[in-house]
């Protein structure tokens, strides 16, 4: 059976010198590479050579799951595909070896880890999020507009009946803006 490789570092300044080493001696034919994208993105260039490339009875290896991905439902959902396909799926460091029943176990137990994981990071960060925001900390960019830009606008708006469209021209900014700024004062 042939094993086709997939690597995947987040960062440029990250290395993928221990995941080839891994997936080489695990005696990957071929190896596809992404460098620079997120785990959390499902369209990376290299994964999508490396999917294209499986043909039924390979196997594709990845030295950790994370590296595949880190949504539970897109690694299931592409683990579902491979496996119409009668592809195999295997990841080095948590021995998920989908060519036995044990092994299909393992992964989907490791998958729903790893979404648990994500879970407990997103709610951490609503959380700081929110008490940041008690603290009367500003979330989010900086305003486009100065407080007397606004001012002014919602005089021109109000009292001078000026179109919408000019003002927006004239702070260049969306006439979406200029609506909120207005409904703002109301």
């Amino acid at each position: 059976m042939p094993l086709i490789g997939y690597a995947r570092v987040s960062t440029d300044e990250q290395n993928l010198g221990l995941q080839m080493d891994a997936l080489s001696n695990k005696g990957c034919d071929r190896i596809f590479t992404d460098t620079g994208i997120s785990g959390a993105q499902f369209s990376r260039p290299g994964l999508k050579k490396a999917l294209q490339t499986l043909r039924k009875g390979d196997i594709l290896v990845v030295w950790r799951l994370d590296r595949l991905g880190r949504s539970m439902t897109e690694l299931v959902k592409l683990l579902e595909r491979l496996g119409k396909r009668q592809v195999k799926f295997m990841s080095l460091c948590e021995h998920v070896d989908t060519t036995s029943s044990g092994g299909m176990l393992i992964f989907h137990m490791m998958a729903a880890l790893a979404e648990f994981e994500r879970s407990l990071i997103s709610e951490r960060t609503r959380a700081g999020m929110a008490a940041a925001r008690a603290r009367g900390v500003r979330i989010g960019r900086k305003p486009s507009l100065t407080l007397e830009q606004r001012q002014r606008i919602r005089e021109q708006a109000t009292v001078k009946k000026e179109y919408l469209c000019t003002i927006a021209q004239e702070y260049n900014v969306h006439p979406r803006t200029i609506r909120r700024i207005i409904a703002q004062s109301e």
